[in-house]
């Protein structure tokens, strides 16, 4: 039984449907600005990676587009005050 549950799980991961895109952000002016929306991003359930840069005003995030949307992850970045746009999509 381990073992079946092990291969689920396993599956799982092997089949995940893992995204990469870019964000323009509007409204950044500091690092602290910054870290708040990594923090908010990371928190959602489905992203893997986020990386938030004041000097480009973008998140680069990787995510896992099973557990959460583009629309989500916007959703996640107006949640804590700023506004997120959709640069581009990386495959």
């Amino acid at each position: 039984m381990k073992y079946v549950l092990f291969l689920l799980l396993f599956a799982g991961v092997l089949f995940a449907k893992v995204q990469k895109v870019v964000i323009d952000v509007e409204g950044m002016s500091c690092p602290l600005c910054t870290m708040t929306i990594k923090k908010n991003l990371k928190k959602q359930n489905g992203v893997i990676k986020a990386k938030v840069k004041l000097s480009t005003n973008s998140a680069f995030v990787i995510y896992d587009d099973k557990n959460i949307t583009k629309e989500q992850l916007l959703k996640a970045i107006d949640e804590v005050g700023y506004k997120g746009k959709i640069k581009k999509e990386i495959k």
